[in-house]
Order: structure tokens, then sequence, then C-alpha cells
């Protein structure tokens, strides 16, 4: 089949762990470019990442990150494993990693090392609190991100704990960073025949995620407060309202939303309530205002609900588990599930790209690779002779099939 995206004929060498940077790359690969991922012979971790008898034995976050990529399995504590992996990257147009600050510059694998010898060569390294301060040499994952970027702190009911959320939201939201930042490099390489050095870390992104709360507070001067699902500035604003089975969220917060919404609920004297004249009032009077929006929406069913308030032009949303939104006619209709084979005779359903290029095609079930699945055939088309493979293969310095 004829590989039409964006993307196709860009090859990209992928070092990756867990999810920032198979996640960047995954976008790549979704975008046509062929990702070629270097494993070592236990493979990334996200391999093993949650598998039990109840997952079917397989792991979610492989299944996520990984689909339609080649696997090559090296030896990167041999010197010829490294050598391998030098020439795979040198024959690339990207190079992606997310090792611990050092690992790459003490294999030769780093951005200065390789742009000296291929300029063109874009090289996008991804850390958990950069590579400048104090802390660059520490291990990064999401929670600590989460935790030293302000996140938490932030998260939870007012008087609570600090909360994380419910997914690894930095270290995707890293990856679609990085995937930009890979992105507008390839272009500027197209243009200019330039490469890029390209860095980015969970701390950063973390920060980054919140700029308008670091915006409000640099005009205030106050911290921000855990505010539960409430926001603090406004009201009605993502306020949770108890239904009839179970819950929905309300943003009226603009003047004439207000209105909108006392009428929705047969109370249009509210809209003149010196309680709830203001966003302002409303903020100071929350619990009196959700408690009347709990007594007025509580008998209806949450479409119910959804369906009255939106004829009243009222933005809401019905709060549902994942098998209420796979079902969700909305969610079918963007497209975004795509079938992956998990290699065990069995198939997942899992996110793909969240935006399509107007041609309505439908994305192809992919694969996940076994562990050194492709580790020959990549060798091959990179030059390596049957001899040379051979020997490698003999001397254990690369792998394949899943025989690591």
């Amino acid at each position: 089949m004829t590989n039409d995206k964006p993307l196709a004929g860009i090859r990209v060498i992928e070092f990756g762990q867990f999810i920032a940077g198979p996640g960047a790359t995954q976008i790549l690969a979704d975008l046509g470019a062929e990702v070629i991922k270097i494993e070592s012979f236990n493979g990334d971790n996200s391999r093993r990442f949650g598998v039990s008898e109840k997952s079917g034995h397989r792991s979610g976050m492989f299944m996520a990150y990984n689909r339609g990529k080649k696997s090559v399995a090296v030896d990167l504590r041999n010197a010829e494993g490294v050598a391998v992996a030098r020439e795979l990257a040198l024959g690339a147009d990207v190079v992606v990693q997310n090792s611990r600050v050092g690992v790459m510059e003490g294999l030769g694998l780093d951005a200065a090392t390789l742009r000296a010898e291929k300029p063109s060569l874009i090289h996008a390294s991804i850390s958990g609190f950069g590579t400048r301060g104090p802390s660059r040499e520490r291990p990064g994952l999401d929670i600590a991100a989460q935790a030293e970027s302000g996140m938490m702190s932030l998260t939870g009911e007012p008087g609570g704990v600090p909360l994380k959320t419910g997914f690894a939201v930095v270290d995707a939201a890293t990856a679609t960073a990085a995937a930009n930042a890979i992105l507008a490099a390839l272009f500027r390489c197209a243009r200019h025949g330039e490469g890029a050095t390209i860095e980015t870390s969970l701390l950063a992104v973390a920060v980054g995620l919140q700029a308008q709360i670091w915006a409000e507070y640099g005009c205030s001067g106050e911290l921000p407060r855990r505010a539960g699902n409430a926001q603090p500035l406004v009201a009605p604003a993502a306020d949770l309202i108890q239904v009839r089975d179970g819950h929905i969220v309300i943003s009226a917060y603009m003047e004439d939303h207000w209105q909108r919404l006392c009428r929705a609920i047969e109370q249009p004297e509210l809209g003149t309530d010196p309680r709830f004249a203001t966003s302002n009032d409303r903020v100071a009077n929350r619990p009196a205002m959700v408690a009347i929006l709990n007594q007025a929406l509580g008998g209806f069913g949450g479409e119910e609900a959804r369906a009255r308030l939106e004829a009243f032009g009222v933005v809401c949303g019905v709060v549902r588990n994942y098998t209420q939104v796979r079902a969700s006619a909305d969610v079918q209709a963007t497209g975004i599930f795509q079938r992956v084979l998990d290699g065990k005779g069995g198939e997942v359903d899992v996110p793909a790209l969240p935006f399509t290029f107007g041609d309505g095609a439908a994305e192809a079930t992919t694969t996940l690779p076994e562990l050194g699945q492709h580790t020959l055939d990549v060798l091959a088309q990179a030059g390596f002779s049957a001899e040379r493979r051979q020997a490698l293969l003999d001397g254990k310095v690369i792998a394949t099939g899943g025989a690591a």
C-alpha cells in the first residue's frame, strides 16, 4: 500500500521508554514516518507495565504508544552495539530519546556528537527536569513533574490534599510538545537543509500547561488554591451538578449565559437575585448557587438535563465513564479509535491522532512490534551485509524476533 501521509519517506530512530519519547514518535508514525525503535534485549520497560492475567498479559501503555513501529534489539552495553545504533541514527532524519541526562552523551549518541557528523539531523531529547539546572541528573517521571510544577498544589478539593490528574497528563503533553517541535524542525530542514537540536522536559511542559494560572498569579500575587471541580475566579464554570443518574458539569459564567441558565431551570428571578448578580457574587455564594442547581436539575437524567440546558444555549457536559464514552455517537464520529493487533491473537481499540486532513479515510489496523522483530530487515536496508548481520547475531550484539 502506498504511503501518502504527510511524513512519508521520513525515517525516525527512537531510543525511548514509557510515554514521552515513544508518544512523540507515535505521532510521527501516525503521520506516516518510518519509526525504528531501538530497544535493549529487555525491551522498552513499558512492555511490562501493568501486565497481568487480568490484562491478558498485555501492556496498555505499550499498545498506546508503539503501534506500527519497527523494533530493533541492540545491546548498547557493547561497543559494537553502539556502533550499530550510531549507523542507524546517522541514516535517519530524526532521532528521539528520553534517557536520563548523560546516558546518550556517554554512548556518543547525543545531539552534539551525531550532528557534528550530520548537521542536517534533527535530534530531540526529553528529560525530566531539563539539562541546565541542579536537578538535571534526577530521574523524572510524570508524577514528579506534576508535583514540582505546581500542578498538584491546585488540584483537589478545597481544604483537601493535593491530587494528581487521573492520567499521565504531563507525559502525554510532553509527547505532543516534542512532536510539534520536530515537525517545525522538519519544515525548516525541508526549506533550508538545517537540522536542529531540540530539548524539552516534563517540568517545562507541566509549567507551560498552566499558562493561564501563572498569568493570573502574576496579576494578583495570590497563590492559586484548590477549588475542586469549580473554577475559582468565575461561576458557574465546571461546577459539578448531581442529576438522577450521575453528574453533569455546567459553564454559564458570562452574564447572558447565566440569564439563560436561570430561564432553563424555570427560575428567571435568580437572574436579578443580588446573591448571583455578577460572576463575582456567584463565586462568593457558590454553595447556595450549586444547591439551587442540584435541586432544579436533580430529577433529570444526564442526557435530559443536557438537552434542556442546550436548548437555552447553556454549555454543559454529561460526566461519562469509559464505556459510555466509547458508545458515544459523537466520539465514534471522530474516528479517533484505531484497531491494534496485540500480537497475541487479540485486538484492542486505542485512540490515534485527534485530527484528520479532510479526506475521511479510515485508519488501517496496525500491529505492535515484537521485541527485535525487525532487527535483521532494518539492518539489511541500512546496508549491513548478510555476513555482518550474522556476526552481530553470533556475538549477541543484536537479537531478533522476540528471542532476546
